[in-house]
């Protein structure tokens, strides 16, 4: 009874469709003139309309096999892989930047080294007004030091909770089903973990000359302001000597 009903219903389908193919057939047509229509053009085009719409009616015919529904496990199943992936997204951007910014603060760290051991070799041989101009540099070099370090920090904590919500993710997927997405997730971890630790050695190793930088130019300005005392008693040290860092 079914296969009847829908054999009728695309019958019906077919014939509606050459009732109207031949109506706007007839329109077109009475609208050309005579002296110009083309009976061999116009026949071509409605036996491509019926075969078109013949085709039509067809697949109308043909019922369509219904898709199964998916289970609740397997739409999780997806949707953790989707999480994961967009955490793998996020912890790549926190990383990048986190490493760009590492990086900016040790060149800046490695400047300012040279910069106070240019100052050092040249104690002495410097006029008041080349020394302050140096110290002017030196101070501005500073500052951006400590804001490469501040953006390190931020970046850092954006990273860091990075790393955490692709550990909830994995952990989420393993128990979804999605074990794949989960070993994945945990390389990207793993991956991403490696390069900033290699970025930040660099960022240590700079720290720790930019400190013994530091000392050894307490030393150099406390001999030369005992020679400066020694040679006279009544010559003023320069302020720039003792600035504080």
């Amino acid at each position: 009874m079914f296969l009847w009903r829908t054999k009728m219903a695309a019958l019906w389908r077919v014939t509606t469709y050459l009732r109207l193919l031949r109506t706007s057939a007839r329109v077109l047509l009475s609208s050309r003139k005579p002296a110009v229509n083309k009976p061999g053009k116009w026949r071509n085009l409605l036996y491509t309309g019926v075969a078109s719409f013949a085709v039509g009616g067809g697949l109308c015919a043909i019922p369509f096999r219904q898709v199964e529904n998916l289970s609740h496990d397997s739409l999780i199943k997806r949707a953790a892989s989707l999480v994961t992936d967009s955490s793998s997204t996020f912890l790549s951007q926190a990383t990048l930047a986190l490493v760009d910014a590492i990086t900016e603060y040790s060149k800046a760290v490695h400047t300012l080294i040279s910069l106070q051991k240019r100052y050092l070799d040249s104690l002495g041989r410097l006029s008041p007004a080349e020394e302050d101009t140096i110290w002017q540099v030196i101070i501005g070099q500073r500052a951006q030091v400590n804001d490469r370090q501040d953006e390190c920090k931020r970046f850092e904590s954006t990273w860091i909770n990075a790393v955490k919500l692709c550990e909830t993710a994995a952990e989420a997927a393993y128990t979804s089903g999605a074990e794949h997405a989960s070993v994945t997730m945990r390389t990207n971890i793993q991956v991403a973990l490696s390069q900033v630790e290699e970025v930040q050695k660099l960022s240590t190793d700079a720290e720790k000359k930019l400190a013994e930088t530091k000392v050894m130019e307490v030393e150099r300005m406390a001999q030369y302001t005992a020679s400066l005392q020694n040679t006279s008693d009544d010559e003023e040290v320069p302020e720039a000597y003792l600035r504080e860092d």
